[in-house]
């Protein structure tokens, strides 16, 4: 069955250029030697091993790729090992024989991780002949194993960082969140975990409140205020620190952001294994969020129909996710 990935609205950014998004898949069932490979057939480039728990694939078609055991004490320890090996042979071997018991008990839990380099919305469609490589290689997503939290995070570009924009992605995302929650049917073990939390009732109801129009540095110190966490669903940090890295350290001091022009939505599971998945799925799910965002004269009506929703919960009889699908765009 063929995939489409549709394009947003608003393709290109202010400055003429075409949006871009950055990708990361999380999988177990295949080793990374095995995933690079891949990349490096269909891609081109040349394969670069940090340890053996991280590679990166340079000068692709497409830019760098990395991929990695997502675990951080290993990689860190594995990437030492490598740089400065123990010259005491008994050392050596236990080290050895503990790392490799380590990255066991890791690899059963923990996710490899495939991360893009930022990609033209127009060529996301050439991620759909990897994930069917991997997947015939091997590849397992989040549903193999009950354990597993496997996710897809997507990376966008925004058209442009006002705040004006920043706001308006926001409020769509948080009317129509319970409507890609059931989409995505998310897994439990995912459920369970703290990354993909939604946003606090309060600072829902303060971002769609018609009064809410607040400059840039007000915007942040209220997000930062709400979610001082990466553990959001939609994680605005990243933008945030790009724009204005020193107020966003002030508060988050102990998180590890990677400061970028993009936002962080973290909620899609990642299904390789299923052969009639694709991210074309939460990738087209994603771009209703970007067509309510761009119609301000519905973006206002869903949101006040959201705010009299909340008022009114416990005597609805219809879920919002379903009261919600009026406002969707037509994708047929």
């Amino acid at each position: 069955m063929e995939q489409i990935f549709f394009l947003p609205q608003r393709l290109l950014k202010n400055d003429g250029t075409e949006r871009r998004v950055g990708v990361e898949i999380e999988m177990s069932g295949i080793e990374l030697s095995m995933i690079a490979c891949q990349i490096n057939i269909l891609f081109g480039g040349r394969i670069e091993e940090l340890s053996p728990y991280e590679f990166r694939i340079l000068a692709t078609e497409l830019g760098d790729f990395k991929i990695e055991l997502d675990f951080k004490y290993l990689k860190n320890y594995a990437r030492e090992r490598h740089k400065d090996p123990p010259q005491d042979e008994e050392m050596l071997d236990f080290e050895q024989i503990a790392s490799d018991a380590l990255a066991l008990v890791a690899k059963s839990v923990v996710p490899f991780e495939v991360i893009t380099p930022p990609i033209p919305v127009s060529q996301l469609f050439r991620l759909e002949a990897l994930t069917q490589r991997l997947r015939e290689h091997g590849a397992k997503g989040t549903r193999h194993l009950v354990i597993y939290a496997f996710g897809v995070h997507l990376n966008p570009e925004l058209p442009d960082t006002r705040v004006e924009t920043l706001l308006a992605y926001l409020r769509a995302f948080l009317c129509l969140y319970d409507w890609l929650a059931e989409r995505e049917r998310v897994s439990f073990a995912r459920k369970v975990t703290p990354f993909i939390n939604n946003f606090p009732t309060d600072y829902i109801r303060k971002v769609l409140s018609p009064d809410y129009e607040p400059d840039l540095a007000t915007f942040i110190d209220d997000y930062l205020q709400f979610n001082p966490t990466r553990n959001r669903v939609l994680d605005y940090l990243p933008i945030l620190a790009w724009l204005d890295e020193a107020r966003v350290r002030a508060v988050c001091a102990e998180e590890k952001i990677g400061k970028r022009p993009t936002l962080h939505y973290r909620l899609p599971n990642s299904d390789i294994d299923n052969r009639q998945w694709s991210i074309s799925q939460c990738w087209n799910d994603w771009l209703q969020v970007e067509t309510l965002a761009s119609d301000d004269e519905k973006l206002r009506t869903i949101c006040h129909s959201y705010l009299r929703h909340l008022d009114i919960f416990n005597l609805e009889i219809t879920p919002w996710r379903e009261k919600v699908k009026k406002w969707l765009a037509n994708t047929d």
